[in-house]
C-alpha cells in the first residue's frame, strides 16, 4: 500500500498554494507567531483510515518541527466512531492554516477507501479481483489510487502509458477489432473492450490476451465466460453498482473494474480538534 513522499508533496504543495495563497490572514490577525497548540484527528464515522501520512505531510509542509503521531494503521477499519486517528502537535498558526487542507484530503481517501472495501466485501469468495479505472480526480491520480488498494482492492493501469487498452473509438479508428489488435500488439499484452458477443467472439479469434466486456448485463456476461473458454482473461465493467458487482462476479470473470470507486465515493467526515 506504499504511496510515495514525492506523489504527496505535489499534491499537498498544490491543495496548500490553492487554499492559503499569500496567507491565513485570519489566523495570522488572531493567533500569536509564538502559539503552539495540540490536536487530534478524529474519524467520526464508521469507514477504513486512508490519508494518515497525507495529513501529516500537509502539516510539516507548514511547520518542519511539527509532532505528528499516527494511532491507527492504513487500512483499520472503523466500527465504533468516533475514533482518534493521529495527534498533532506544533505552532498553533501551521495547525489551524494546515486543517481544512488535511481534512479534505483525508476525508476523501477515507471514502474511496471505505466504499472500496464494501465493493471487495460482495465479491468476496468468488476468486474475482475488484480493480479501479482512470475516472480519477485530476491530480489526485497516486493519492485515490492507493486509497483503492487501503480499501483491498487491485489497481488497473496507472495511465495511457504503462498498458494497452484497446477502446470503442480506438476500433473505429483502425477499422476493426482484428487491425486494431495488429496494430497495438507489437509484443506487448493486450486489452480489448467488446459491447456485444460477436465482438468477443472477433476478439478471441485474434488472439487477445484480456476482453473488457462493457456495459453487459451478468447474464450475457455469464455467456461470454461461456464463449471464452479460458482463452483470454475477461474483465467486466461499465455501470457496476455495489447491489449488481456479486452477479458479476458469480458470473465467472476474473476482474470487476468499477469506476465509481473513485469519482462517485463520498468523503467520509473527520475533524480535528485542538485541544
Amino acid at each position: 500500500m506504499e504511496l510515495t513522499r514525492e506523489a504527496i508533496e505535489l499534491v499537498v504543495r498544490a491543495a496548500l498554494a490553492e487554499d492559503v495563497g499569500a496567507g491565513d490572514v485570519t489566523t495570522e490577525s488572531v493567533v500569536p507567531p509564538d502559539a503552539r497548540c495540540r490536536a487530534r484527528l478524529v474519524l467520526e464515522e464508521p469507514g477504513v483510515v486512508c490519508g494518515v501520512p497525507v495529513a501529516a505531510a500537509v502539516f510539516r509542509a507548514l511547520d518542519p518541527a511539527v509532532s505528528f503521531e499516527p494511532l491507527l494503521a492504513e487500512g483499520s477499519r472503523v466500527r465504533e466512531p468516533p475514533a482518534e486517528l493521529a495527534r498533532v502537535e506544533g505552532t498553533a498558526r501551521a495547525v489551524l492554516t494546515g486543517e481544512r487542507v488535511a481534512l479534505n484530503l483525508l476525508g476523501r481517501l477515507c471514502g474511496i477507501a471505505t466504499l472500496t472495501a464494501a465493493y471487495v466485501d460482495r465479491v468476496g469468495g468468488t476468486g474475482t479481483t475488484l480493480l479501479d479505472t482512470r475516472k480519477t480526480t485530476p491530480g489526485l491520480r497516486a493519492l485515490e489510487r492507493y486509497a483503492v488498494r487501503c480499501g483491498g482492492g487491485t489497481n488497473h493501469r496507472a495511465g495511457l502509458y504503462d498498458a494497452v487498452l484497446v477502446k470503442e473509438n480506438h476500433i473505429r479508428l483502425a477499422g476493426g477489432i482484428g487491425p486494431a489488435l495488429a496494430a497495438a500488439r507489437n509484443g506487448r499484452p493486450v486489452e480489448v473492450e467488446a459491447e456485444t458477443l460477436a465482438e468477443v467472439e472477433e476478439a478471441l479469434a485474434a488472439g487477445v490476451d484480456r476482453i473488457l466486456l462493457d456495459n453487459m448485463s451478468p447474464a450475457e456476461v455469464g455467456r461470454a465466460v461461456r464463449l471464452a473458454g479460458g482463452r483470454a482473461e475477461l474483465e467486466a465493467s461499465g455501470g457496476i453498482a455495489l447491489d449488481t458487482v456479486r452477479a458479476y462476479a458469480e458470473a465467472g470473470v476474473d476482474y470487476v473494474s468499477v469506476g465509481a470507486l473513485t469519482h462517485s465515493a463520498r468523503s467520509l467526515h473527520v475533524s480535528l480538534e485542538v485541544e
